[in-house]
């Protein structure tokens, strides 16, 4: 029997490698055992930093670099990727709006998605009709008002005054005017990609989750969410929306629920629309192995993560997944019955994470070159 084709598809090991580089480091440790094997690599993202990338990667594509507003209305440059089709375009929020934007002045009373609204306006004037926007990372906790604001729509107080277009301004949001909103929205396709199934606002809401790692302490939290409960309200009544309801609508501070309300988009995970869009059936339907991983795999990677996902896909062509991790968490054996063959671990000794970073790269190389020399002895491969 020969190892003829193998697909990598992994997500990022968070704090470490993106996905790109863990795709290039497990391609080497398969070539320094199987020089001749074909070697496929699509690089999964969640949404995060790393989404256009990974895509670009993946299918090719142009990088677009752009002048927009960051969290805190500063000028910087953010950029997007647009796919061969030159139809569709792949957006990090991030890149726009992201918590590394702010560095130490984290405040998501005050942290604004405009730049994110400038990034889609752009896509548009492109000539784009579907949009992809990753939703992860964000440094925001605005509804999305800023981002849709920079498309057109008005965000009024009660004395018909625009509000504040960030978290703090929610409070005093009376009404909503969506006349002017950009008419080509309704022409194009909006697709959110995001990993978490949170509600808007309330206990498992986008505040409480969410906000303190966006810098809010106890007492902003509650303000946040009181203002996010306000919002959705608002929303419900002029324009008829029940974004508290939608799974999702509490990913990035509340731009799943703006994304749905004013761009009718759809929320997805973020494994479904990447596997989708590059086609991940037809690359993978003759394939005699996939390596997938992740971080840290566990009772977790159920709920929608890229090894999961990836072996899903494989199992309706019995095409065997190996996942190499950086660690194996509390009931990772149950993704066995989801289509896993096998998890291997790259820290080869028990030390914390900080040490363990430090070698990363080499140990993710020594794992995968452990498990090519596995296969290569068992079953005569070669």
């Amino acid at each position: 029997m020969t190892l003829k084709k193998i697909i990598i598809s992994p997500d990022s090991f968070k704090g470490t490698m993106s996905s790109i580089e863990v795709c290039s480091i497990i391609e080497q440790g398969i070539k320094n055992i199987f020089p001749d094997t074909e070697v496929i690599k699509i690089p999964i993202a969640d949404g995060g930093e790393g989404t256009v990338d990974a895509f670009l990667t993946a299918i090719g594509g142009e990088k677009i670099k752009v002048k927009v507003k960051n969290p805190l209305f500063e000028e910087v440059e953010a950029f997007y990727g647009v796919l061969p089709d030159k139809e569709t375009a792949v957006i990090e929020m991030a890149a726009a709006s992201g918590l590394t934007l702010v560095e130490d002045r984290k405040n998501p009373l005050v942290a604004t998605t405009y730049g994110t609204g400038q990034l889609i306006l752009d896509a548009l004037d492109r000539g784009c009709l579907k949009i992809i926007v990753g939703i992860g990372g964000s440094a925001t906790n605005d509804g999305g008002i800023g981002m849709a604001a920079a498309l057109g729509v008005r965000f009024l107080d009660e004395e018909n005054k625009e509000v504040d277009l960030n978290g703090g301004g929610l409070e005093n949001l009376e009404r909503i005017d969506i006349s002017g909103i950009d008419k080509r929205i309704k022409n194009c396709t909006i697709v959110a990609a995001c990993d978490v199934d949170n509600p808007l606002f309330g206990p498992s809401g986008a505040a409480y989750i969410f906000g303190p790692q966006k810098g809010a302490d106890e007492r902003m939290v509650k303000m946040l969410d009181e203002n996010l409960k306000n919002f959705a309200g608002i929303v419900g009544r002029d324009l008829g929306v029940d974004v508290q309801n939608i799974p999702g609508s509490g990913a990035a501070g509340g731009l799943g629920a703006g994304l749905v309300a004013f761009a009718g988009a759809k929320l997805q995970p973020g494994i479904k629309i990447v596997l989708d869009v590059v086609k991940y059936d037809e690359i993978i339907s003759n394939a005699d192995l996939v390596i997938t991983g992740e971080g840290k795999i566990d009772g977790q990677s159920l709920r929608g993560k890229v090894p999961v996902g990836i072996a899903e896909k494989a199992s309706k062509y019995d095409i065997p997944v190996i996942a190499i991790v950086g660690a194996v968490g509390d009931e990772a054996e149950k993704v066995y019955e989801r289509g896993i063959t096998s998890i291997f671990s790259t820290n080869l000794q028990p030390i914390p994470f900080e040490e363990a970073k430090i070698c990363c790269r080499k140990n993710l190389l020594k794992t995968t070159e452990s498990v090519m020399r596995l296969i290569k002895g068992t079953q005569g491969i070669k």
